[in-house]
């Protein structure tokens, strides 16, 4: 149980900036600095940029976070040795061998 700390205690870090990087853009762009961001407007659309921010921008923001947790997730797996694509040792023998009995005296 020891070993799993270190683990979550950086996996709750990245979790916790995150979220935090989120609610700043969805709360703080979308409702506290609203008016300041409406002076903006998009290009090729005439958006107002505040307007834009509290219906699409906090979820675009989202999605792109999610791809940065994986990315962050994947890298600290690596790190301590429990990422998907790392095998058990001993498994990766059991692939090479065939199953008992294929091949041997099989008959039609």
């Amino acid at each position: 149980m020891n070993d799993a700390r270190p683990y979550w205690t950086h996996n709750i870090r990245y979790l916790t900036v995150l979220l935090l990087i989120w609610f700043a853009v969805s709360y703080g762009c979308g409702i506290l600095f609203v008016e300041e961001l409406n002076r903006i407007r998009l290009p090729g659309s005439g958006f107002k940029l505040g307007f834009w921010f509290a219906q699409q921008g906090s979820i675009w923001v989202f999605v792109v976070l999610i791809f940065v947790y994986v990315k962050l997730m994947n890298r600290l797996d690596r790190r301590f040795g429990v990422d998907e694509s790392a095998e058990p040792a001993g498994r990766a023998e059991q692939h090479d061998r065939p199953a008992a009995g294929a091949g041997e005296g099989e008959t039609r």
